[in-house]
């Protein structure tokens, strides 16, 4: 039975946090456009009609790809990836230094390399998104928990120049195709794998090194779930590990923010009276932009625990709500749901023979079972369809205009890419149009 309590807090701030999404949707995520509809002596033409449609967004919204033709069947993998495309417009690629390098001096950028469970090739996702209009996001360059166990007895002089190694030849074959660059990523482990982990210049070195190989790309860090249950103070351990290292001079491009509601159903209630708390979501997020960087959601779990239909519709009320605070921030320019599917990625048993056999059996790990927006089965969940209401009707622009004297038709949408058709005496011409914050207002012109 689904404990509806978790949104109470939502449902009490109502007035208030229902007030800063709207307008801060309204101010932050839509921008005015100016269409100037001419012949083809460059008169303007009135009373052109003219139709504006988005067909994809500046904001990034987006899922981890793990599982890119890692399902059992054809059929499965083609909808795993239609889904995936149909909604998204970013991805996470797995760049887990152990599985794409598993063997020294032998990675697995290739599309046909050795499979590794959950670790799709890198060129086989950028093939895909390629395809499908998707920005890909790197994950995770100096993420130590998963450095390869080869590097486990080496000195830190030898770990260091294996890094720059894997910095370097990551740099020369992606740099150019995946604008965001995860640096660091959940650095309170208290034991590294490495000799270098504990040394002073661990931090340093990584983001200098990044700074070295990837000067033209976003420079991204990441922390955990705990970040959203600290004080909320700048002398939080993640704020003040951004805030020291910018003062030192690196460079730190933006800040991603993990979301895992990684708890038992029976302690769900108690442990999200701060992650379920509009309040207090607007509250970390406003300290954060204090430091002057883009907000990054980089991995959201909301789990179901089942999939009865009340656990479900449940989970997609929790999605809304939290996508809309997300969204309405002027600071959060990325919102990355991390497991698509339920079934095929928890912390307990990561063994794929056992999760075929277990057909999605929740006793392996019910959030990673039901955390996904596609049930085992790969049928739509109640929040998948939700969050494409959300992005591709509530937050999307159509209109119909009919320009004026001069030629002109305004409208006002969410920023993203248009397409523009006009009109006039019996002609059709066609364009588009990129509405950003930067060209607002410019005019663009459309000749029939």
């Amino acid at each position: 039975m689904s404990d509806k309590r978790m949104l109470e807090l939502f449902e009490a701030q109502a007035p208030e946090w229902e007030k800063r999404a709207e307008e801060g949707i309204e101010q932050n995520r839509k921008g005015n456009a100016t269409l100037l509809i001419t012949d083809k002596e460059g008169k303007p033409v009135p009373n052109a009609r003219v139709r504006v449609t988005q067909t994809s967004h500046a904001f990034r919204f987006g899922a981890n790809l793990f599982m890119l033709d890692e399902l059992e069947t054809p059929e499965k993998n083609a909808t795993y990836q239609q889904c995936f495309a149909s909604l998204f417009n970013m991805a996470t690629l797995p760049f887990y230094w152990d599985s794409l390098e598993p063997q020294r001096g032998a990675p697995r950028y290739a599309k046909d390399s050795p499979k590794v469970y959950r670790r799709p090739a890198p060129d086989l996702c950028i093939e895909f998104c390629e395809k499908h209009g998707i920005e890909p996001r790197e994950h995770a360059l100096a993420y130590e928990q998963f450095f390869p166990e080869w590097l486990g007895e080496a000195s830190v002089s030898e770990v260091k120049r294996e890094l720059e190694r894997r910095y370097a030849e990551i740099a020369a074959r992606y740099a150019d195709k995946i604008p965001t660059i995860e640096i660091t990523n959940e650095m309170g482990w208290e034991k590294g794998k490495t000799a270098f982990y504990d040394e002073p210049d661990y931090v340093p070195y990584c983001l200098a090194l990044a700074e070295k190989y990837f000067p033209q790309n976003i420079l991204a860090v990441n922390e955990s779930t705990d970040i959203w249950m600290a004080t909320c103070r700048p002398t939080d351990k993640y704020y003040a590990y951004i805030e020291a290292n910018l003062a030192k001079g690196a460079r730190i491009d933006a800040v991603g923010m993990q979301y895992h509601l990684f708890n038992r159903r029976e302690d769900a209630y108690a442990l999200t009276r701060k992650t379920l708390n509009p309040q207090s979501l607007y509250k970390y997020m406003d300290l954060y932009a204090r430091l002057g960087k883009p907000l990054q959601i980089t991995e959201v779990t909301v789990p179901a625990y089942s999939w009865e239909a009340e656990d479900e519709a449940l989970q997609a009320d929790i999605l809304e709500r939290l996508y809309t605070v997300w969204f309405s921030h002027p600071a959060v320019t990325q919102i990355v749901y991390w497991n698509l599917v339920d079934g095929y990625a928890h912390l307990w048993d990561p063994d794929p023979a056992k999760i075929k056999a277990s057909q999605g059996d929740m006793t392996l790990g019910e959030n990673y079972y039901h955390g996904g927006l596609l049930r085992f089965d790969l049928s739509p969940k109640p929040a998948y369809e939700r969050l494409k209401e959300l992005i591709q009707k509530r937050w999307h622009t159509e209109a119909t205009l009919t320009t004026d004297s001069e030629g002109k038709a305004s409208f006002r949408g969410f920023y993203g890419a248009y397409e523009i058709e006009a009109i006039a005496n019996g002609k059709e011409a066609k364009a588009t149009l990129a509405l950003s914050a930067e060209n607002e207002n410019k005019e663009t012109v459309v000749t029939v």
